[in-house]
Formats: C-alpha cells, structure tokens, sequence
C-alpha cells in the first residue's frame, strides 16, 4: 500500500507543469538537455519535480541553496533514469552542498593497530547512508565543459545507483538476472585493462581514478559514457553497449540531434 501511494504522488509530481524559470535554469546549465527531443524532455523535467520534492538539500560552510542549486543537481541526476523504472536513488535522503572542495579526515590503520589521521580533499562523494556531498563550484565546472568528460554529479550519483542494493561493488540493478553475467565479463575486462594501461603508462580515455576500485570504476566509466560517448563507442564499444544497455540511452545522439555546439 506505501508503495502504491508514493508512486501515485510521484505520479501527480511529474503531471504537474514544469515552471518557466526552472527550465530557463537547466538549459544553460545541463547541455545534455540540448539534444534531448520533446519527450525525453518532459521525462527529465517530471524526474526533477519529484526528486526536488523528496531529497532534502542543506548548505554547508555557509553555502546558501537557490533554485538554480537544487535544479541543476537534480537536472544531472535525472540523466541517470531517464527510459527506466527507478526509485529515485531510494537509499537517498539528503544532498549536501559545499561553495568548493571540502575537507574530509581519513583514518588509517597502520602496523601494530595503529591509526593516523589526515585531511583529504573532496570534491564529492555518495554516502550509503543516504547523503550525496557536493562541491557547487565543481557542479559549475561540470556545466561549462560537458565534453570534458568529467561530471561530478553524474559520478556520485552512479555511486547511489551502485549502493541500491546495499553494496558498493560497481554492479548496480539490473534489470534481468541474465544481465549480470556479460556485465561483470565486460566491466572486469575493461577494469583490468585500464590498471594495465595505467602500469604501462598509457594515456586513458577513463580517467585514471577509475582504477581505484570496481566501484569508482562504474562511476567514472559513465561519466565517460555521457560526457564524451563518441570517443567511448569507438575506443571501448563493449563497454559501451553495456552502459547503453543499462542506461537505456545512446548519448551520441544528444550530440547529434544538438543544435549547440557540445564542446564549448
């Protein structure tokens, strides 16, 4: 029965119109939108409406939340679910937004049960206790160089789609049981061979960072996917597909059916 009341809510959220100022907020600041036809469009717009109404989003350091905070953020995630049943990043409950990089104390477990502690440098990161951290000025960055091929909102969020299933381990959802033997085959392969390229000192399309674990693995790897797919499909078209299969999108097409240019 709570089930079926929250996607009747939801239901209602996405019928509602979408305001003018919200929209004229998200085509400057998500260029995907660009090459996004009028269906797709709406879509997109109906998964902002219901996520700005179900995620808490809270300033830190001083940090004010604005519309255009909230709208951008929630415009990018909802990338991440357009043409698929979803539950809007069910683990999730609040976004937290830093002005910049924010610090983050690390523990270190050393010989004989020793523990040091240092100050890291974050620009995001997705908690699976249900809060996504944001640095706003890196969410700006990621708006103004789409083909860079670096977005830390999609990263993060991928992070939540990952951890739906209560495990941080770069195999989110899918969508039948069938699925999951080719994904891990294709991931395991083109994870393995970025640590290659990475020993022999090869440049890499997949941001290095990706080498980190399975897990920032699939996080960087559709950052990839979506930032710059035409360079994807031609240099890891395995991987390609899988994301596409999972995505249920082919992001080159918003490049095509664009009437901007995608890498200003």
């Amino acid at each position: 029965m709570f089930a079926w009341l929250k996607e009747r809510k939801r239901t209602k959220l996405r019928a509602q119109p979408f305001p003018q100022f919200w929209a004229d907020i998200i085509d400057p600041n998500v260029p995907y939108c660009a090459g996004l036809n009028e269906k797709d469009r709406q879509e997109l717009q109906g998964h902002v409406q219901v996520l700005l109404a179900e995620k808490h989003f809270e300033g830190c350091a001083g940090f004010v939340i604005t519309d255009e905070v909230k709208v951008t953020i929630a415009a990018h995630a909802s990338f991440l679910l357009l043409h698929r049943d979803t539950g809007y990043f069910p683990r999730l409950r609040t976004i937290l937004v830093y002005p910049t990089a924010f610090i983050v104390k690390n523990l270190e477990q050393g010989p004989g049960g020793t523990v040091s502690e240092s100050d890291g440098v974050h620009l995001g990161e997705s908690w699976g206790q249900g809060t996504v951290v944001l640095a706003w000025d890196e969410v700006e960055k990621s708006a103004r160089h789409s083909a860079d091929g670096y977005n830390v909102v999609l990263h993060e969020f991928a992070h939540q789609l990952d951890q739906e299933d209560g495990v941080a381990d770069g195999a989110p959802i899918l969508s039948q049981r069938d699925l999951y033997e080719r994904w891990a085959e294709v991931l395991s392969a083109e994870y393995d061979q970025l640590k290659r390229d990475l020993k022999r000192r090869r440049n890499t399309l997949i941001d290095p960072y990706g080498a980190t674990d399975a897990a920032e693995f699939f996080a960087v790897a559709t950052e990839t996917f979506f930032e710059t797919p035409d360079k994807m499909h031609r240099r890891h078209p395995d991987l390609y597909q899988a994301l596409r299969d999972y995505y249920q999108q082919d992001p080159r097409q918003y490049i095509a059916d664009s009437p901007t240019d995608w890498l200003s």
